[in-house]
């Protein structure tokens, strides 16, 4: 027998201007390699997780995407295909689809179709930038695999707006570029392997973004010696 479908979630969106400042928005971006790295994520988050997560992979302009039903197979999360006008919900995933900026505003995804960022569109600068604008310190943004340095100013402006900001480690990916453009910026950053990413990003959803941002600061969620703090005198990765 088939399994039975997972229940729609009734949560409300997560708006921007409620004045709840817990860390309920989680933006990804990730390029080659990207599609297996994001597996691991989705398949290790967890079902109750109190957050929405929003993923840009970069993708061919031309062609339909099927990641999100991949990803959907991944893990106990719902993921879905991102259109314009999704509401972003706690506990759902939203995948950006190709040849569109994907930007969150007051609690939904508007599709852009402005120029290319970084030559790609959608763009992972533009994501996170539109995530630090209308979220501040409740946004958690990662950058994962990739070339090239798409990610790096986004991630920038997530952390200046009081938000967490999380790389994979360069050594783990299979492409370090990203992850290194990002913590080359001199901004502070969390940094983990993807075996250990799940846990960091609840540990970080758990906290209360009011207090400011934690990204220098040891993670107890963390597994010890895994994950760690990079601030602009960490060496060997920029």
């Amino acid at each position: 027998m088939a399994a039975p479908p997972r229940p729609v979630p009734t949560a409300p969106r997560v708006t921007a201007d409620d004045g709840d400042h817990r860390r309920d928005l989680i933006v990804v971006g990730a390029s080659a390699g990207g599609v297996q790295a994001l597996q691991r994520l989705v398949g290790d988050l967890p079902a109750d997780l109190p957050a929405a997560v929003v993923v840009v992979l970069h993708l061919p302009s031309a062609g339909h995407s099927v990641l999100a039903q991949i990803l959907d197979r991944a893990g106990p999360l719902p993921v879905t295909a991102v259109t314009d006008g999704t509401a972003v919900r706690p506990g759902e995933i939203l995948v950006a689809p190709a040849d569109a900026h994907t930007l969150v505003r007051d609690g939904h995804v508007v599709l852009d179709h402005e120029p290319r960022e970084n030559g790609h569109r959608p763009s992972i600068d533009a994501l996170f930038r539109s995530a630090a604008e209308s979220y501040g310190p409740r946004v958690i943004a990662v950058v994962l695999t990739g070339m090239l340095d798409d990610g790096a100013a986004g991630i920038v402006s997530v952390v200046r707006a009081g938000g967490v900001g999380v790389v994979q480690d360069p050594d783990d990916a299979r492409y370090g570029a990203m992850p290194r453009a990002a913590i080359a910026t001199g901004t502070a950053l969390r940094r983990a392997p993807m075996s250990d990413m799940a846990d960091l990003l609840r540990g970080l959803v758990d906290e209360d973004g009011n207090s400011g941002s934690t990204a220098a600061r040891p993670d107890a969620s963390a597994t010890p010696g895994r994950v760690r703090a990079v601030d602009m005198n960490d060496e060997g990765d920029a």
